[in-house]
């Protein structure tokens, strides 16, 4: 039978195991760059309909709050379906409310189809989970972090090439109205195309498709347990919680950023609607290599000491974020936050992928259960961060109190740490 990947070979397409790196990273990126390819139009979107700071601040919420409620299910889902069917159907319907937004009339109709779009971000978890059983201990956390960091950077690839886009569409002669409404069609339709090609050239695990293997009576690595039994199971397991905190401090902020970010260089530097979304745009584009840096850091952590060294990784990372996002926000000069964005950002996504790193040592059987688990805490986090600032009213502010959250939250980090036991189950597995 068809073991896991012990090696990344990326110029390797012919494996499964690579097949389905290749391929799902290709996917987050398009699922990401639809998620974001609103917030840097916002400051256009905001003129038409008149929005207000709390409209605004409602949308940042509604763009994130449903993701929490779609990655806890597709986990589980995972387990039960398989990646290949659950990441299909998700593409395929994920791309419905993206090409609505594109035809939205009204604040209320934006909202709602904005709402719907939130669905995609659990992309991430799909993804996590078809690496995680494709490749081995030892390199796991590398390739984790790399298709998440690779696919993540299509939330900074839409910051920078909306705009852009919008500005192609003005200068061919079409309307600012009309504009951006044909920009937010391209990553639907892109969805699609991609629903169709993972559907076709991928498969669940290194030994074939769940279904498949279930049928045949074929006991395989990769599943656990289906649905239900894999959430209860991540549900008792007092690490998948602490990361879920971890999570939500990392990538909570740096969806709260996506978002903001556009807007803020904006409001508060004067710059043009191009120039504020290529400084938002290198933010994500930071994933690129930030995440698979924070992975890899992780696994030669491990290959060094054990499986807890991971988790001291983590809680480094961790507080050069807090710290850093302090920086950004006391920033003064366009310049000078453009820099602390970029430092505390380089922290931010290590840290994701640092988590990421752990999460298939958590609970091996329930993996969809954790992966979900784990993945909405970073929606929540930025739904919090959301009400924060809609409650502070001020950006600045609200960033200075999330630097020092941040920073409390690294403590969860370390209170993730394994047993004697654990790590040693864990140089085995390796």
């Amino acid at each position: 039978m068809a073991s896991k990947a012990n090696s990344i070979r990326l110029t390797d397409f012919h494996t499964p195991q690579m097949r389905a790196f290749h391929l799902t990273w290709m996917a987050f990126f398009i699922c990401f760059f639809a998620w974001f390819a609103c917030a840097p139009l916002m400051p256009v979107i905001k003129g038409e309909f008149g929005l207000s700071v709390a409209q605004i601040a409602n949308i940042n919420i509604a763009a994130v709050a449903i993701t929490i409620l779609v990655r806890l299910l597709v986990g589980p889902l995972c387990d039960r379906y398989g990646p290949r069917k659950t990441y299909t159907g998700l593409l395929a319907l994920g791309a419905i409310p993206v090409l609505g937004v594109a035809f939205a009339q009204s604040y209320e109709s934006f909202l709602l189809f904005r709402l719907g779009i939130g669905a995609v971000g659990a992309s991430f978890v799909i993804t996590q989970y078809h690496t995680s059983v494709m490749f081995a201990p030892k390199v796991v956390g590398t390739a984790n972090a790399a298709a998440a960091g690779w696919g993540n950077s299509g939330g900074g690839a839409a910051q920078a090439a909306m705009p852009l886009l919008l500005a192609a569409l003005v200068m061919a002669g079409v309307s600012e109205t009309m504009g951006w409404r044909i920009a937010l069609i391209v990553p639907g339709v892109a969805m699609l195309v991609m629903a169709v090609v993972y559907w076709r050239h991928t498969q669940d695990c290194p030994a074939g498709n769940f279904s498949e293997l279930r049928a045949a009576g074929i006991h395989f690595e990769g599943g656990g347990k289906g649905g239900w039994a894999s959430f209860k199971a991540a549900c008792r397991n007092h690490r998948a919680w602490l990361l879920f905190v971890t999570y939500g401090a990392c990538f909570g902020i740096e969806i709260f950023i996506h978002n903001i970010a556009a807007i803020y260089y904006v409001d508060h530097f004067g710059l043009s609607l191009k120039a504020a979304g290529l400084a938002a745009g290198s933010f994500g584009l930071l994933a690129l290599f930030a995440r698979a840096l924070g992975g890899w850091l992780s696994d030669r952590s491990a290959a060094r000491g054990d499986l807890n060294s991971r988790v001291t990784v983590l809680f480094v990372l961790m507080i050069g974020e807090g710290l850093g996002l302090l920086l950004f926000a006391n920033a003064d000069g366009v310049a000078f936050a453009f820099i602390a964005m970029l430092c505390f950002g380089l922290f931010t996504h290590m840290a994701c992928g640092a988590t990421y790193a752990l999460v298939p040592f958590v609970a091996p059987t329930a993996l969809g259960g954790v992966a979900g688990i784990v993945g909405a805490g970073g929606n929540v986090g930025a739904v919090l961060a959301g009400f924060l600032m809609k409650g502070t009213g001020d950006v600045r502010q609200t960033l200075m109190i999330l630097g020092g959250l941040v920073v409390v939250a690294s403590l969860c980090a370390l209170g993730a740490r394994f047993s004697n036991t654990a790590t040693s189950a864990a140089a085995v597995r390796a």
